[in-house]
């Protein structure tokens, strides 16, 4: 299927679709305007823009971390899944997700295309269901985003275009539907603030499944591949540290005690674990480097996201403390031990922090916190820790077979994997028939190409000693 089918199955999607649709007129009826908060409104739509920006934060903190001949191709794919998503979120997400609850399993299609959704007021809040329907698009958005990481340099466009659109209809709508919708997880008593559960380990484990059914990339555990733009990194870390905010205490859904307090949890995770990544990483490593710190900070806010709107400050840091240390062995340690190639550490940060995450939100929850919540093991109960390890355990499962399936009925219908010749030109050029970089051709020979190759001769020609040491 080439870009022209996919397009043609949208549009037939959209005809099928426009006589079952109702449009409810947006009247102001003064029972549901007196019924909104203003307040609440505007800090969780600014939350849903917070959101937004931390998808394309995502591409320069993964771009960053690519060669140069795949930056293009690395950024692509997260700015091509925000427009996807967006539609597919609107067409049918949305009711899959919070549509009216069937056996626990997945929403009904009673808000196909967003019909009758209008200006009701969201059902025990103080917003407007399309303030909350833009919030949680930018979840949906950036989760399949996240999974990019894993694969980065190897798979085509077509194919990966086609794998996350299945992905986000039949792994994250029914997973989103468990654990906010009303599902048979959220009927378990699984709290999940933001997104451990849903969003990190979701994607992460869903990684860690993808690359290893991909393979690994030409060279990989011979050839050092470093990162051709640090800075860029940093740029993209810093921008999802910001839109975090929005991420965690937008999920308040309102402006209130709840929504500060997820924000000072989740800045004080965030620092917590940078600190204690990088001074693992200086006591593993001999050394301490900016990108031990932007991948620290963001292992400690995937940590704390379930468990935001739950613990206490304090808690928090050590929350952040443990998950920075975890997450780097995770990265450091077991990605070699194991042999997979993930390559920008989805699994590593996400899957592992989500996790750590997930279990943290059963021993410090307390419902001093959020009443609406439950109190975890240390403050003397045992049900919301064991519902948080079977939903973990489901979230695991799903993933795996999810992808696994996924993955097998896409690669039967086209090529999913760059060919060795194509991973060495550069998906770049590849697939979109573009340079990332302006290039000298007073030499014959690209002059940032150059530069990236001899840093790369220069790493390999330390492996090699290394490796001779050993």
């Amino acid at each position: 299927m080439d870009s022209r089918g996919i397009c043609g199955t949208l549009f037939i999607f959209l005809v099928i679709l426009i006589p079952y649709y109702r449009y409810y007129p947006l009247i102001e009826r003064k029972d549901l305007i007196s019924m909104i908060d203003t307040g609440d409104t505007a800090w969780v739509l600014i939350s849903a823009a917070l959101v937004f920006i931390m998808t394309p934060g995502l591409a320069f903190f993964y771009g960053g971390m690519v060669r140069s001949k795949n930056v293009l191709t690395t950024i692509m794919q997260s700015f091509f899944i925000v427009a996807m998503i967006s539609v597919e979120w609107v067409l049918i997400g949305y009711t899959m997700t919070f549509g009216a609850d069937i056996n626990g399993f997945i929403g009904s299609l009673d808000k196909l295309g967003l019909a009758g959704v209008g200006l009701n007021v969201l059902e025990n809040g103080t917003i407007p269901e399309l303030a909350f329907v833009a919030f949680q698009c930018m979840f949906a958005v950036i989760t399949p985003a996240l999974i990019t990481g894993a694969f980065a340099e190897r798979m085509k466009f077509a194919a990966f275009a086609v794998f996350i659109l299945l992905w986000a209809v039949f792994i994250y709508n029914p997973m989103a539907h468990w654990v906010w919708g009303g599902g048979f997880l959220a009927e378990l008593g699984a709290l999940d603030f933001a997104g451990g559960l849903v969003i990190h380990i979701l994607s992460g484990v869903s990684g860690l499944t993808l690359c290893i059914l991909l393979g690994k990339r030409k060279g990989y555990g011979h050839t050092a591949m470093i990162p051709h733009n640090l800075p860029m990194t940093v740029l993209g870390a810093t921008l999802l540290w910001f839109g975090w905010f929005g991420f965690n205490a937008g999920s308040a859904l309102g402006a209130n005690a709840l929504a500060a307090n997820a924000f000072v949890t989740s800045q004080a995770a965030a620092a917590a674990a940078t600190v204690s990544w990088v001074l693992a990483e200086w006591k593993f490593n001999g050394k301490p480097t900016i990108l031990g710190a932007a991948s620290g900070c963001v292992a400690g806010l995937v940590a704390i996201t379930p468990a935001a709107g739950f613990v206490a400050p304090l808690p928090s840091v050590i929350i952040g403390l443990v998950g920075g240390v975890v997450c780097f062995f995770a990265v450091a340690v077991l990605k070699e031990k194991l042999g997979y190639d993930d390559a920008l550490d989805a699994f590593g940060v996400h899957g592992i922090g989500g996790t750590w995450g997930a279990v943290a939100t059963g021993l410090w929850a307390t419902t001093e916190i959020n009443p609406d919540g439950a109190n975890g093991l240390l403050f003397g109960e045992t049900h919301l820790f064991t519902a948080q390890l079977v939903s973990i355990v489901v979230a695991y499962a799903l993933a795996i077979a999810g992808t696994y399936v996924l993955y097998k009925i896409v690669a039967a219908l086209m090529e999913t994997r760059a060919s060795e010749a194509e991973e060495l030109t550069g998906l770049d050029i590849v697939e979109h028939g573009e340079r990332g970089y302006a290039r000298s051709v007073m030499t014959g020979s690209p002059m940032l190409g150059s530069f990236e190759d001899s840093s790369e001769m220069l790493a390999n020609t330390v492996m090699s000693i290394n490796a001779q040491k050993g």
